[in-house]
């Protein structure tokens, strides 16, 4: 029974993505909802998306320093280890395992708490399109997603050449030197390619279990919790697909 409910909720989502398509709204509506999303879903990540990149790289840095503890190795490594770590899989999947939690808990529960009120309900009877209402604004302005996690990737890397140096691990010609050592190039694509994929994600999962929600104002915030997990396990089965088909051909 519960193999099937989850066939049955799987499907409900792929046919909600149809939904969001049909019957748009009228673009000077739109206009509005997308600039709103994107204020309250990029805009207001910045802040705690900077803070925890900057730190973590400088975690990395030193955590990798101090296990270079042969005097053979040489010290442009924690260079490199800090740039692997952070462009492969620090900013795009465990930053966006973050956001499932901050942006994803607030997409449910803002949906959730329409559905409550019946405020989807009153779209629906004014001939609205509801789910293109609500979720479509959310997937335009997740586009611009990768550019948080660009963000990311610079203030990890900076964050950790100033725990580097100035923390007396390594000069700063040699973490340099690290950071340009071997560097491929379809690095960088591969890791926005999965941030583009985890935005869809991002968007549409917290917006499917707000949305199809029932009960009242209690059952919101366990949408919220059942949302985060969700949503964290997709991205985290996502990154294993996507790492298995980009990098190891």
């Amino acid at each position: 029974m519960m193999l099937i409910r989850y066939l049955r909720q799987i499907g409900r989502y792929f046919l909600m993505w149809k939904e969001i398509f049909r019957s748009p709204v009228k673009w000077s509506v739109m206009r509005g909802l997308i600039l709103k999303e994107i204020d309250s879903l990029i805009i207001e990540s910045l802040g705690i998306v900077a803070f925890i990149s900057f730190f973590v790289g400088g975690v990395v840095a030193i955590q990798t320093a101090l296990n270079l503890t042969n005097p053979l190795i040489p010290k442009y490594l924690i260079g490199f280890a800090t740039r692997q770590s952070v462009i492969l899989e620090f900013a795009p999947t465990f930053i966006s395992i973050i956001m499932a939690g901050k942006m994803g808990s607030f997409i449910t529960s803002s949906i959730g708490t329409m559905r409550v009120t019946e405020q989807i309900d009153a779209l629906e009877v004014m001939g609205v399109n509801s789910l293109n209402y609500l979720v479509f604004p959310k997937l335009i302005a997740l586009l611009l997603y990768p550019f948080v996690i660009g963000i990311a990737m610079f203030l990890g890397i900076l964050g950790g050449w100033i725990a580097g140096v100035y923390g007396g691990f390594s000069a700063s010609n040699e973490f340099i030197g690290g950071l340009q050592m071997e560097f491929i190039p379809f690095h960088i694509a591969y890791a926005f390619i999965k941030t583009f994929v985890f935005a869809l994600v991002l968007a549409t999962i917290p917006s499917f279990h707000g949305y199809y929600m029932k009960g009242g104002a209690l059952e919101v915030g366990k949408a919220a919790t059942v949302s985060f997990v969700w949503t964290s396990v997709t991205i985290i089965l996502l990154n294993y697909i996507l790492t298995q088909m980009l990098l190891s051909s």
